[in-house]
């Protein structure tokens, strides 16, 4: 009869294919739960979390706009690397170290608990001669003696023993620190239960109710009530870590959970109500203690709970706990005076204004704006050490254009910052606003309510940036007399007023002149002339101002040869002009003039380089606090966090773990006894996973424990 293998019939081929099938999956299981696989996902997740540390995260899009620009800003914003602990790559990539240590687990398991029970009693004499620790004795006794003896050896070791009759002779298997492979599955297991702990933590629920529960980040803004339901989250969302800002006296029944292109909102199933928030602080002036006093009410029950939530110290209610965050204002009023930068007006307006809130303005050039009151700050901690650097000092290896134009960053930077010593202080009150125009471009400042004593003079500082991506520059104001900006106001005023300049001119040239050249015309309307025109070039226009502007003049005009010898005398016209410039103001006003002494000549020269710097501040009006009425608000980070125990609980499983796998050592031990003439013949041999020194002392130990045994005399 032909045997013959016939490939059409559906019946083989069927079995072939399911043996195709079966083969594909049993390599896919095997590639998946292979050290390499995991090793090569652990790499990337390595990758994930350096990038995740090195790249800020979930930062408002400007900031990256601005630091990567508008191009690499959308590539990278493909690979979610502004979020990356949220992104799909990197939760595939637990997911799949979650697949690849479960299937490691599922398939070594059974083995390791298999091994665990053997005592590994098949082995023969001849391989037990093959072992590298090994020892052979002969004895006088018999068998069943030396057998009794062994046995008491072994216990007394702690060794459980089993008696295997084979071959003619009696094999004594004993096995000590079988539990050490628990140590590898608790420690395989607790990745699993660690790894699903975080991922119950992380924003895979919020993400899952994304993708699949039509929930959308809202992206405009109104009352929360009023925002809707595709917008909020439920009650019974598993996880979520949002934030809620509550002024006091008022309430808060939400979290807000920041999205990378909006926010969500989770509803929760009570009401906060904050009462009184509380702020305690170091004598330097920075903060020690800050906590809020709530009223917790039950939506369900409508109980009311009472308590104080601190840092470290949160109220855990129901599962959700509610923690001290930090502290920002609640909508605090502002009052305040505005000063023209521009024209030749030095008359202040009083003005109010509410924290989140806008405030229409008209400029003196007649320009609408917007004023917007982002936030105020009762105390600012400064570093105001010295470290003998003047900021505003001059590089004399430098052009005098270089040296007159330096680094505006020198001239508009905060003099409360040095890195050499620390000497933290308490500046007072200073609030931020946004200025916007009626083509939506703005710029923020940032201005403080008290002068600072900076290198030895009272400067009122006021900041300004184009971007929050950027740090402020600060223009520094002398502080008059009085401790206002008035007299520097004044004196701005003055000096964008041409008739006025031609008055101070003229005043300053008839002083210049000695006694006995007073009646000489000529040189007089020279001086006049040359006073008139520093002060009109100092004056400017827009960004053309200041010591550049005349730095520039002087290029032009004047041989490089001489334009230091020419700057040295048109500073000192300058300077002497401002002065007369100042005293008629003063005089325009009403006042008196004052005396040229040290500490008015010096506010002088401040007020100089602040009308030089002023050309760089690039805003129509400057705003000076004046008073406040502080309303605090309490910031509080609300979470659910269930897989936190989840994590706790695989932190014990690892630590069991990995006490087992070091601590505990798996020793196995065979000893073959059989008759031998008149004796016994005793053949015994050890292993162990691990050969170290404590494994040679116990084989040693063993081995004279035996010899002992061997070298007893017959009953």
């Amino acid at each position: 009869m032909e045997n013959k293998l016939d490939f059409e019939s559906p019946t083989d081929t069927g079995g072939i294919q399911l043996r195709t099938r079966q083969a594909w999956l049993a390599d896919s299981v095997e590639l998946l739960s292979s050290m390499r696989f995991a090793i090569s996902i652990l790499v990337l997740i390595a990758i994930g979390a350096v990038i995740g540390t090195v790249l800020k995260q979930n930062e408002p899009m400007p900031n990256y706009v601005n630091q990567f620009g508008p191009f690499w800003y959308e590539v990278l914003d493909k690979f979610g690397l502004y979020s990356v602990y949220s992104a799909w790559w990197f939760l595939l990539m637990v997911g799949l170290l979650v697949v690849s240590t479960s299937l490691c687990v599922i398939r070594n398991a059974p083995k390791m608990l298999k091994d665990m029970r053997s005592w590994r009693d098949n082995v023969r004499e001849q391989s037990l001669r093959n072992f590298h620790h090994r020892g052979e004795w002969t004895s006088a006794q018999q068998p069943a003696t030396v057998q009794q003896r062994a046995q008491q050896l072994l216990a007394s070791l702690g060794y459980q023993q089993k008696l295997v009759a084979k071959d003619g002779a009696t094999l004594i298997a004993a096995r000590q620190g079988a539990a050490n492979k628990w140590g590898y599955i608790l420690a395989h297991s607790a990745i699993v239960v660690i790894v699903l702990g975080a991922m119950l933590d992380s924003e895979l629920p919020i993400r899952l109710q994304r993708w699949f529960g039509g929930k959308v980040p809202y992206e405009g803004a109104g009352i929360i009530a009023n925002i809707p339901e595709q917008h909020r989250l439920p009650l019974g969302n598993p996880s979520f870590r949002g934030n809620s800002l509550i002024p006091e006296g008022s309430s808060s029944n939400t979290a807000i959970i920041t999205q990378s292109s909006g926010v969500l909102i989770q509803d929760l199933p009570f009401t906060l109500q904050l009462k009184k928030f509380h702020i305690d602080f170091y004598s330097s002036g920075m903060p020690k203690l800050f906590a809020s006093d709530v009223i917790l009410t039950d939506h369900e029950t409508g109980k009311k709970t009472e308590a104080t939530i601190k840092v470290n110290q949160p109220l855990i209610y129901q599962g959700i706990a509610v923690y001290q965050s930090s502290f920002e204002d609640g909508g605090s009023r502002l009052q305040v005076q505005t000063y023209a930068m521009t024209g030749d007006s030095a008359t202040g307006t009083s003005l109010k204004g509410e924290i989140g809130g806008s405030t229409p303005l008209t400029a003196a050039d007649q320009q609408q704006y917007s004023i917007e009151w982002t936030g105020f700050r009762p105390f600012n901690v400064e570093n105001m050490a010295k470290n003998g650097t003047d900021v505003r000092a001059v590089d004399t290896n430098k052009s005098f254009n270089e040296r007159l134009s330096a680094d505006l960053s020198k001239q508009l930077g905060s003099a409360a910052k040095n890195v050499n010593t620390k000497e933290f202080k308490n500046v007072g009150p200073s609030f931020q606003y946004k200025l916007r125009d009626q083509t939506g471009q703005a710029k923020e400042f940032m201005n403080y309510m008290q002068p600072m004593l900076i290198d030895g003079d009272y400067m009122i500082l006021s900041g300004v940036r184009e971007s929050t991506a950027d740090g402020f520059r600060f223009l520094r104001i002398p502080a008059d007399d009085n401790d206002s900006v008035t007299e520097w106001m004044r004196l701005r005023a003055a000096l964008h007023n041409k008739a006025l300049r031609e008055k101070a001119a003229d005043r300053f040239a008839a002083s210049a002149l000695p006694a006995s050249m007073a009646n000489s015309g000529d040189m007089r309307q020279q001086i006049q002339a040359s006073a008139a025109n520093s002060l009109a070039i100092f004056a400017g226009n827009g960004q053309d101002a200041g010591f550049v502007a005349i730095s520039r003049y002087l290029e032009q005009k004047i041989p490089a040869a001489d334009q230091a010898k020419a700057a040295d005398v048109m500073i000192k016209i300058l300077n002497g002009s401002l002065w007369n410039l100042w005293m008629l103001a003063r005089e325009q006003e009403g006042l008196p003039a004052l005396e040229m002494t040290d500490k008015h000549a010096r506010f002088l020269q401040l007020a100089t380089t602040a009308l030089s710097d002023a050309a760089f501040y690039h805003a129509p009006v400057y705003l000076q606090l004046r008073g406040f009425d502080e309303v605090k608000a309490s910031v509080l980070q609300i979470t659910r966090s269930p897989g936190k125990n989840v994590v706790y609980f695989g932190c014990l499983l690892l630590v069991l773990g990995v006490f087992a796998m070091f601590y505990i050592r798996e020793r196995r031990l065979w000893i073959w006894l059989k008759a031998d003439g008149q004796g016994s013949h005793i053949l015994m041999a050890m292993s162990s996973q691990r050969k170290t020194l404590d494994f040679e002392k116990e084989f040693a130990q063993l081995s004279q424990g035996l010899t002992a045994i061997a070298q007893e005399a017959k009953p």
